[in-house]
């Protein structure tokens, strides 16, 4: 019972109080207790914007309604802490946005790697296997804080002819290499990375001799600036390193793209999952094993099932056709007549009253406020209704709004449909790999 009320008392004080050592300059004004000079070492207690503060006149006092988001937001996260602590076995890390924090599309969890930890916020990829992170010395990678492997007691080169070796992507290891390299492409970026190893600290669990790799060179734009998290279901990924902690499970909840706070959760292992909630299968591809495939059989807009040809979302892995969850990629692209279809109806459904405009990749906007209709993606097993929040992207200022998903670019997985994060945002998705099974539940987790 102590220990509780003195994390209620230290929010308290933290909000709304300052403790001031006696003989320390306060503001001045009548109201405001004197300390005799002969007073000691003593306590007063102030609030922080009363006028007895030594903040002085440049504390001006927040408007209520901003204290209030504030405070909103830090009891969020930290009843989310407290949760994560209530259930053995059963492991939450926040989840933020990385676009405001670090100006990537990514979303991003802390972690903490080497021995003293060195603090990161690694970007959270379904897509990908092997994590790595810029390190020391680094050519072109666009970080100001990378991980100092000299300074960690626990850091490891993994050497050549290891088993972890074999299992990289191009791994290279020359005659006079004292460990295995390998290279790799995320997206525009060209990557190459020492194999090594050391303790990883992700939801107050620590993953002793996880395998990673150290940055040594970067060229390219797309490679996340502190290091990425690969959830991927390849043998390299932070998924099957940690199969006797976690049981190759785990779920998210992703915030809107525009918060700023910690509010998401990537809840890691069985317990803690939610009991009820629609699921459709894990679909397996052996030439791509890390993407998570799932059976698309439709999409609806509004209440009609829009004419879609069967081989358009036909899972095929020969040629890597279907359809593929991945929270690395930030808007929904369909291939071609998936998307047509979907796009014409819902011009059809928002009415020819309104013109239509193109903005940046996006070619159905609006200048002017419609009535976007649902869309209801349709699986074997499940359907997901997505309101207008993981449908619509609208700008800044004015009031032009566009369809948030596009047609698969030309000549990079025409044939492949991509869920991407928007499309996901405030629902948990579950990753479920020994069930062989994805699920879907809608859950509200960005914070004003």
């Amino acid at each position: 019972m102590g220990r509780r009320m003195s994390i209620a008392a230290m929010s308290v004080l933290a909000v709304a109080a300052v403790l001031v050592v006696a003989g320390t300059a306060a503001a001045s004004h009548p109201s405001c207790p004197a300390t005799p000079p002969d007073a000691g070492a003593t306590l007063q207690v102030s609030h922080a914007f009363g006028p007895c503060s030594p903040l002085g006149a440049e504390s001006a006092a927040p408007s209520w309604a901003g204290f209030l988001a504030d405070q909103a937001a830090r009891d969020a996260s930290r009843l989310l802490y407290l949760d994560s602590l209530a259930v053995k076995g059963r492991a939450y890390a926040p989840i933020a946005s990385g676009r405001q924090l670090l100006q990537t599309p990514t979303y991003v969890v802390r972690a903490r790697l080497g021995t003293p930890a060195q603090q990161l916020l690694l970007a959270v990829d379904t897509s990908n296997d092997a994590a790595w992170i810029p390190c020391s010395g680094c050519a072109g990678c666009p970080t100001s804080s990378p991980f100092n492997p000299a300074a960690s007691a626990s850091y490891r080169p993994v050497p050549c002819g290891s088993p972890q070796c074999v299992l990289t992507p191009n791994p290279s290891c020359s005659p006079n290499a004292k460990s295995c390299g390998f290279s790799l492409s995320y997206a525009d970026s060209s990557l190459q990375a020492a194999l090594s190893q050391d303790t990883l600290a992700v939801a107050g669990d620590v993953v002793k001799a996880y395998t990673f790799g150290c940055l040594q060179r970067a060229t390219g734009t797309a490679a996340p600036p502190q290091g990425l998290l690969g959830l991927g279901r390849g043998p390299l990924s932070f998924l099957s390193q940690t199969k006797d902690m976690y049981g190759a499970t785990f779920s998210y909840c992703l915030p809107s793209f525009k918060s700023l706070n910690f509010s998401g959760t990537l809840r890691l292992g069985r317990n803690g999952q939610p009991r009820r909630i629609k699921t459709t299968p894990l679909l397996a591809n052996p030439h791509r094993s890390s993407l998570y495939y799932v059976n698309m059989t439709g999409i609806r807009v509004g209440k009609k099932v829009v004419s879609i040809p069967a081989p358009a979302l036909a899972f095929d892995p020969a040629t890597g056709a279907g359809t593929v969850l991945d929270s690395g990629t930030m808007f929904t692209r369909l291939v071609a007549p998936v998307y047509l279809a979907l796009r014409d109806e819902v011009r059809r459904r928002v009415g020819a009253a309104a013109a239509v405009s193109s903005l940046g990749g996006f070619d159905t906007c609006y200048n002017t406020t419609v009535a976007w209709p649902p869309v209801t993606l349709l699986f074997d097993g499940m359907q997901v209704t997505l309101p207008e929040e993981n449908v619509v992207i609208h700008t800044t200022y004015g009031t032009t709004s566009c369809l948030a998903m596009a047609a698969a670019p030309d000549g990079v997985n025409t044939v492949l449909n991509v869920i991407a994060s928007m499309q996901q945002q405030n629902h948990r998705v579950l990753f479920d790999v020994p069930n062989g099974r994805v699920g879907f539940a809608r859950e509200s987790c960005t914070a004003a």
